[in-house]
């Protein structure tokens, strides 16, 4: 429910906002670039969400449970935390798999770690766009001051009573 209040008061906003534009050629070009936006995001959310679902029939949830459940303490958080770094793909992809494993079974501290791990320190976006933009100095001083905070968010998380 809370989606759809959000998205409700955004599309409100941009509606707002259209209004307020001076120009039609402006509305114009502001539908235009929604429509862009649309064609581009859609099909990825579609294919994600198909995707998530077709992860989740199958994944062995034995295997799940039994290294990211309930059951699977700090070491699922650091696996998580682990398969977050190494995960490819952008947030359609990373999103769908942790959608996947919680209805395989994972608990909710590992895949926190999970989604953390992969904001933080996805691998292909570590190499393709840090590093060549910011330089291994850089890159590897935010990789030490962040490396904790995937374990963190997962420890903090397992201490939460929400389940």
């Amino acid at each position: 429910m809370n989606i759809v209040i959000g998205t409700l008061v955004l599309m409100g906003l941009a509606a707002w906002v259209w209004q307020s534009l001076d120009a039609p050629a402006q509305r114009s070009e502001a539908v235009a670039g929604m429509w862009r936006i649309a064609a581009v995001t859609l099909p990825r959310v579609v294919i994600a969400l198909i995707s998530a679902g077709l992860f989740a029939e199958l994944l062995p949830e034995e295997m799940v449970r039994a290294y990211l459940g309930d059951t699977s303490g700090f070491q699922g958080v650091l696996l998580g935390s682990a398969l977050g770094v190494v995960t490819p793909g952008g947030v359609f992809v990373s999103f769908a798999l942790a959608a996947g494993a919680v209805e395989a079974g994972a608990a909710m501290p590992a895949t926190i770690a999970y989604v953390t791990a992969w904001s933080l320190f996805a691998l292909t976006r570590i190499i393709a766009d840090e590093l060549a933009l910011m330089g291994k100095q850089f890159l590897l001083q935010r990789i030490a001051v962040t490396l904790p905070i995937p374990l963190a968010v997962g420890g903090i998380a397992m201490a939460l009573p929400f389940g």
